[in-house]
């Protein structure tokens, strides 16, 4: 896996060097830029190293998950039933002799699944015979205490079982239907930890991010260009390099010069000289992992050579944040501690109040599972926030500095980077932002 990510980051500075013509002129396949998608491989290995202490950390014996084909459990790719047609039971336990999976399957699809190997043992399910039913006949014989089903109020990720088949399910267990628990925490515990094959893959996102916005802000004309235009171009390097949306493609990426809009579109504004200009872009690698990261430019006025006094106190404010937060980041802080570390610093620079978390885990989605890096200065703090962060969370966060525009709106730098929990502390996944990007107005 690192010998052909280094040989994939190769060729793309390579490319990098070259100009959009020219990029556009080498028609880049995505297959033979990218190579082979890793994630079967990965995932026999999470399911394989992580999930097992996932159950012991959460405390219960077993893990059910209920697939199916169109209506699908949302963790149905995370265990292998991304192709299941009619209902299939996955079913993963420690006991005595170590930890296993079963799946409960239809004929129909058994033979594809268990060619797979991802699985300790594949069990075909005969035509008009219920998958439920099986599973819950071999879950009777078992002595497990606590069975954990995707059902929690706290995390949509793991709330995919249906009413329906929630039924079903009590209706076949019958009295040990009593031992069923909420998967949060199991789903939590596996989710939130990425192994080092998925951080040097994010990795490989940062990098591709941060590139692609110091090419944006190039293609800036002040007084011509628009935030529309420099989205615009973002998405054409996407589609050039055969990447997809980090996030919502409407909203991804923002790029606003500006008052603050929060989570939203690119609009028709005309960036003009004094502008402070932010791009929140995100894209998605193997069609699995997400990249978040922020790069804000200053567009200089006639006779400026760098940035305003009152502008470069904004940027070094905000930059003084994002570094306070990266340094308390390591194993053991609660998410709301890394938080409190940039907010003391906003507190000293006579910052406006801003409402978003100073950072969230970013990995299979933009705002992905695991501790919320938020809550010092909110009435109502998010349980997530109350989670400790460990080796191998990867997160993106902010240091915030927000002022007053003339018209009295508010504008927020929020330098936005991309971290990796390790042992020793946290450590950025690509080069951050030190300095503000000038754009002349010439």
């Amino acid at each position: 896996m690192k010998i052909k990510l280094i040989l994939l980051g190769a060729l793309s500075m390579m490319l990098l060097q070259c100009s959009p013509k020219e990029k556009i002129e080498q028609k880049i396949d995505p297959l033979t830029y990218w190579g082979k998608n890793p994630w079967p491989e990965i995932r026999k290995k999470r399911i394989a190293e992580l999930l097992p202490s996932a159950l012991k950390q959460a405390n219960v014996n077993a893990w059910l998950v209920i697939c199916r084909e169109n209506n699908n459990d949302p963790l149905a790719d995370h265990v292998g039933g991304e192709n299941a047609g009619g209902t299939a039971v996955f079913l993963f336990y420690n006991d005595d002799k170590g930890f296993h999976s079963i799946v409960f399957s239809p004929s129909g699809e058994a033979t594809a699944l268990n060619d797979l190997n991802i699985h300790d043992k594949v069990i075909p399910v005969e035509r008009g015979k219920s998958a439920i039913e099986q599973a819950s006949n071999f879950i009777k014989k078992q002595n497990f205490s606590k069975i954990a089903i995707n059902s929690s109020t706290t995390n949509s990720t793991a709330d995919g079982l249906t009413y329906t088949q929630r039924l079903a399910l009590e209706n076949h267990l019958g009295e040990e239907s009593n031992k069923l628990v909420s998967s949060t925490d199991v789903v939590y515990n596996w989710l939130s930890i990425k192994l080092p094959e998925e951080v040097e893959i994010l990795t490989r996102a940062a990098e591709l991010t941060a590139q692609f916005q110091i090419e944006a802000y190039k293609q800036v004309v002040p007084g011509k260009s628009t935030d529309a235009d420099i989205a615009a171009f973002l998405k054409q390097k996407m589609a050039e390099y055969g990447v997809k949306d980090g996030w919502a493609p409407a909203q991804n990426p923002n790029v606003n010069s500006g008052a603050d809009r929060g989570h939203s579109h690119a609009t028709d504004k005309v960036i003009m000289p004094g502008d402070v200009i932010q791009i929140d872009f995100g894209i998605k690698l193997y069609d699995r992992w997400v990249s978040d990261i922020q790069r804000f430019a200053y567009v200089l006025k006639e006779g400026e050579t760098k940035a305003p006094k009152d502008i470069q106190y904004y940027w070094e404010s905000g930059k003084a944040g994002s570094r306070a937060a990266l340094a308390a980041m390591k194993p053991g802080v609660k998410g709301i501690d890394v938080d409190r570390a940039q907010r003391v610093l906003m507190e000293k620079a006579k910052s406006e109040y801003v409402m978003w978390s100073t950072g969230h885990p970013v990995g299979y989605v933009a705002h992905d599972v695991g501790p919320n890096l938020g809550g010092s200065q909110a009435s109502h703090v998010r349980p997530a926030a109350q989670k400790e962060l460990k080796e191998g969370m990867t997160f993106a966060f902010d240091g915030f500095h927000a002022w007053k525009l003339a018209d009295g709106k508010e504008k927020t730098i929020s330098v936005e980077e991309m971290a990796v929990v390790t042992k020793n502390g946290a450590r950025y996944l690509t080069k951050p932002q030190e300095e503000l990007i000038l754009i002349s107005n010439k």
